[in-house]
C-alpha cells in the first residue's frame, strides 16, 4: 500500500533534485516529536505508524509525505533547517491533513505562508531555484513564429523599448492548459509551443508574451501573508492592449 501527498511554496511548481541531508540528533528527535503530536491532534484514536522525517534538498521550497508499508515517509525542504518550531508544527499539521484528507487549519496555512514571504525566506528560495533548478532552454525561433522578433516589436511599441529582453523560448511539450509563463529564476518568458502553428493568429501570440513581458515589468509583491500576482497597475496595463478580447476568446476556444 503506498500514498503521498505534497505541498510547496504558493509562486512554485518544481521537480526535485538533490540527496538527503544528515540530521544532527536533537534536531532529528525534535522534528519526530512535532510530527508525532501533530499526528495525535489530527487521529487521536488511530495507532501511531512508523515515521522518518529528514530535510532535502529540493529545487524549491518543497514538502512531502508518503505512507508506505504503513510507514510515513516526510521530506522537508532544507530551506526550512533553522525555522522556528511553531512553523515545523504547521507544516507538519498540513501535511498530515492533506495525507488523511483532513481540513486544513487556516491559522497553520496563514502562519507558514507568513514564514515563507519574509525577504529572508523569499531570497533563499530564489537563489536556490537559481542554482539547483533545471530550465530547458530550447530556441525563440519556431516554425512560424520567433519569439525574439515578437518581443523586440511589443518592447517599442508597448514599452518605449525599456525592458530588457529575458531569454525567450517555445515549451518542449504542446500544452494547451498553460499558455505561457515568465520565470524569474532563469530570467526566461516560455511560451507553449502549441501556439507556434499557421492557424493561430500573430496577435493571440503576441497577447501571450504581452502578458508576460508584464510580469517582467509588475513582479510579484507580498501584501501581508498574500502574493499579489496581477496587480491593479498589472490589470491596468494588459487591458490597453490592443486586439486583448479578440485574444482571449480566441485562446478560450482553441
Amino acid at each position: 500500500m503506498s500514498a503521498s501527498a505534497c505541498f510547496q511554496s504558493p509562486p512554485l511548481i518544481a521537480s526535485a533534485h538533490g540527496s538527503p541531508l544528515v540530521l544532527i540528533c536533537p534536531l532529528r528527535d525534535q522534528l519526530q516529536q512535532v510530527f508525532e503530536e501533530s499526528y495525535r491532534e489530527l487521529r487521536p484514536r488511530a495507532p501511531l505508524p512508523e515515521l522518518h522525517v529528514e530535510f532535502f534538498s529540493f529545487a524549491n521550497v518543497n514538502n512531502t509525505i508518503r505512507l508506505r508499508d504503513g510507514r510515513l515517509l516526510v521530506r522537508l525542504s532544507d530551506l526550512l533547517e533553522g525555522a522556528p518550531e511553531y512553523v515545523l508544527r504547521s507544516i507538519a499539521h498540513i501535511l498530515l491533513a492533506k495525507m488523511y484528507r483532513r481540513p486544513v487549519d487556516r491559522e497553520h496555512a496563514i502562519r507558514y505562508r507568513r514564514y515563507l514571504s519574509t525577504q529572508h525566506m523569499s531570497r533563499k528560495a530564489h537563489l536556490v531555484r537559481q542554482l539547483r533548478g533545471r530550465k530547458r532552454i530550447a530556441s525563440p525561433r519556431g516554425h512560424v513564429y520567433d519569439l525574439e522578433a515578437i518581443f523586440e516589436e511589443l518592447n517599442r511599441r508597448h514599452f518605449h523599448g525599456l525592458l530588457a529582453r529575458p531569454q525567450m523560448t517555445w515549451s518542449s511539450e504542446r500544452a494547451r492548459n498553460r499558455l505561457g509563463h515568465y520565470d524569474p529564476a532563469h530570467n526566461a518568458i516560455v511560451v507553449s509551443r502549441a501556439f507556434d502553428h499557421p492557424q493561430v493568429p500573430r496577435y493571440a501570440v503576441e497577447y501571450i508574451v504581452y502578458h508576460e513581458m508584464l510580469h517582467l515589468k509588475h513582479p510579484v509583491k507580498l501584501r501581508g501573508s498574500r502574493r499579489c500576482v496581477h496587480s491593479a497597475e498589472f490589470r491596468a496595463e494588459e487591458n490597453q492592449f490592443p486586439r486583448l478580447q479578440e485574444a482571449k476568446r480566441f485562446l478560450k476556444v482553441l
